[in-house]
């Protein structure tokens, strides 16, 4: 659903919440670091840039920078790591293979590291929609995927999935049953959004997110936590989940990290440009989800350290800046009602 969302973020800028009125304050595609090549981002609110193992880095990316296409798969291939993909992106995943062996020395040696997030949890919801939306069309949610990526191994461990039952338009237009592939019958089956949330809590409360394991939230753009999720409470008259007041949006933190402008962020693009391909149906909730990971999964794999970068914060859509501390969602509270 992520080209539908672009159209609908236009038209939803002043989307009220219980806190407030939304408006639309991040930047598409602020960069991390002024010095991220030589300068890797850590877990330190206020990291040390002068130790020698950033100046051994800036040398090997300076090298990397020299190397033709070929040069790179070749060395690429000779350390075992994916060739796949254009050679901006091939850069990167060699310039942080060197940077992640360098820091895990630093680390050995009790220098700089780094800490990432023990589970990434990737949400894409799918939600009512017309071909032609009306400025005062409700989107209400009618799928809610979510996909759990284990940083460690990385690789995808669990997911869950749950279609929901429209209140305000409960019958599906056409162009949303084709677009989703989600039938009439199957969201007159299924259960209310706060029946829904309620099980996501406890699916999340059960592999001990937010307790014993630190998590985040990771999504495709702004529109699912900002637009969909904040439309969905006010439909259904409950509160706004703490956990998912902060999150990862994938395409800042892609533009960000592989140095692209933002029309190169669309979910069909980014699996392109890391010499990958779609599997499952497009815009299905829990096939997005699972290809979003993927794209997770491979940023990780060629170094980036996905942090939380944006957040709701009393009604308005805002940026966190890289210099914030690194903390995990909140545990996951059932769902209350608005007073």
């Amino acid at each position: 659903m992520d080209e539908h969302k672009e159209n609908i973020e236009g038209k939803y800028v002043n989307v009220k919440m219980s806190e407030g009125t939304e408006e639309g304050q991040t930047k598409p595609c602020s960069r991390i670091h002024p010095d991220e090549e030589t300068a890797p981002q850590t877990s330190q609110s206020n990291g040390d840039f002068s130790h020698p193992v950033y100046k051994e880095i800036a040398l090997a990316n300076g090298h990397i920078n020299r190397m033709s296409k070929d040069e790179l798969r070749v060395k690429l291939a000779e350390l075992k790591l994916d060739t796949r993909g254009v050679k901006d992106v091939m850069k990167k995943r060699l310039k942080n293979h060197y940077k992640k062996q360098k820091l895990l020395q630093s680390a050995a040696e009790g220098g700089p590291t780094d800490t990432y997030y023990d589970f990434i949890c990737v949400v894409d919801f799918e939600a009512t929609c017309e071909e032609d939306n009306p400025p005062d069309f409700l989107h209400e949610i009618i799928e809610f995927p979510m996909v759990l990526i284990d940083t460690h191994t990385l690789q995808i461990t669990d997911s869950f999935q749950a279609y929901v039952k429209p209140e305000v338009n409960p019958q599906l237009s056409d162009f949303c049953v084709k677009l989703t592939g989600i039938k009439q019958q199957t969201v007159d089956d299924a259960e209310p959004f706060p029946d829904v949330l309620h099980r996501v809590v406890e699916w999340l409360q059960e592999r001990e997110l937010g307790t014993k394991y630190k998590y985040a939230i990771l999504t495709d753009g702004a529109w699912d936590m900002s637009k969909f999720l904040n439309i969905q409470c006010r439909v259904s008259s409950i509160r706004y989940p703490q956990f998912a007041k902060k999150w990862i949006n994938i395409r800042k933190s892609y533009c960000n990290f592989y140095k692209v402008p933002r029309t190169q962020t669309k979910l069909s693009t980014m699996l392109e440009k890391l010499g990958m391909t779609y599997e499952g149906r497009p815009h299905c909730g829990l096939d997005d989800s699972r290809n979003i990971a993927r794209i997770a999964i491979r940023m990780l794999q060629d170094g980036c350290q996905l942090r939380v970068n944006e957040r709701m914060h009393g009604g308005q859509l805002l940026s966190v800046p890289s210099s914030a501390p690194v903390v995990g969602a909140p545990p996951p509270r059932k769902p209350s009602s608005r007073e």
